[in-house]
């Protein structure tokens, strides 16, 4: 059974953009780039939602042919087009590079996504973590902390009312600050707002 890993940048103050979407606080160095591909490259697949997916496809596609663009780059460029991605939209038309587009977070289906041979499957974006945490789907966290304080944004969890237990299984410092806590998960129980009376 494939893992569905939950992979994010995040501020120290839990923001995983600016409140105009900013991400240019994040600290990618080529340190931090290589570790990223080192992971993609081993899943297999990622699951996106439609403003994560148009923000990769409008400019990975041909991030390799930008002569700017630093050999992890380069190298990540393959990646993504190769990976097989779904795309979770009720209004995207039509999507490219080997993507496939899903109207619901439907239980079944993901689980049945989960139950195909291969890697696991990255996810990203904070509106699809959540509609995957209410469905009981996220097996692991891999949570990148940014050594900077931007004071406002959107959060990378949302209000919930459920309790998922994790057990921390590595962390790591990389040479510019960030720090990546991955965790898994030990067991999973929905408490209800109504009983928290």
């Amino acid at each position: 059974m494939r893992n569905i890993v939950l992979m994010m940048s995040v501020s120290l103050d839990g923001f995983i953009e600016g409140p105009d979407r900013q991400i240019d606080w994040h600290m990618v160095d080529d340190e931090l780039h290589s570790h990223f591909n080192d992971q993609a490259r081993s899943m297999g697949a990622f699951l996106n939602g439609r403003v994560t997916y148009e923000l990769m496809a409008d400019f990975w596609p041909t991030a390799d042919s930008d002569p700017s663009s630093t050999a992890a780059m380069v190298e990540f460029a393959g990646i993504w087009r190769d990976m097989p991605k779904v795309v979770f939209s009720r209004t995207l038309e039509r999507a490219d590079w080997n993507t496939t587009i899903a109207r619901d977070v439907d239980v079944e289906e993901i689980r049945a996504l989960k139950a195909q041979p291969g890697g696991d499957m990255g996810l990203g974006g904070a509106d699809l973590a959540a509609a995957f945490m209410e469905r009981d789907l996220i097996d692991e966290f891999r949570i990148y902390v940014h050594p900077v304080l931007i004071g406002r944004g959107k959060p990378l969890f949302q209000g919930s009312d459920s309790k998922i237990n994790l057990r921390l299984v590595e962390t790591r410092t990389f040479g510019n600050g960030v720090v990546l806590l991955h965790y898994r998960r030990t067991e999973y129980r929905r408490t209800e707002a109504s009983d928290q009376g």
